[in-house]
């Protein structure tokens, strides 16, 4: 059995009574954990705003912080698959973020 709630004046909110229960389980889960999720190159690229080529640049350079991969498989060919932190690199955009107001001495 589902209830409609009212949204606006157009449209109509459909809610089933156990939908809070399974907002609170989706929560709880381990993959709503940001330090527990792993994501590819296209989000990775998605969210720092860089291109492939600038992403490996940075993980070569010690000072720039960007989280490296995480290795998915035992291969060492080139082109094994690996996924980044989503945790990790949201800390290295924060930090690009503060690092924006920091005036260079």
């Amino acid at each position: 059995m589902t209830h409609q709630t009212f949204k606006s004046a157009n449209s109509f909110e459909t809610h089933s009574p156990q939908a809070s229960d399974i907002n609170a389980r989706r929560a709880s889960h381990p993959a709503a954990d940001p330090s527990a999720i792993l994501i590819r190159m296209p989000e990775l690229i998605a969210i720092v705003g860089l291109a492939r080529p600038t992403i490996y640049k940075l993980m070569r350079q010690a000072d720039s912080e960007f989280p490296l991969p995480v290795k998915l498989s035992g291969s060492k060919a080139r082109g094994a698959p690996v996924a980044w932190v989503l945790d990790e690199v949201q800390s290295w955009v924060r930090a690009r973020i503060s690092a924006r107001n920091k005036v260079a001495a």
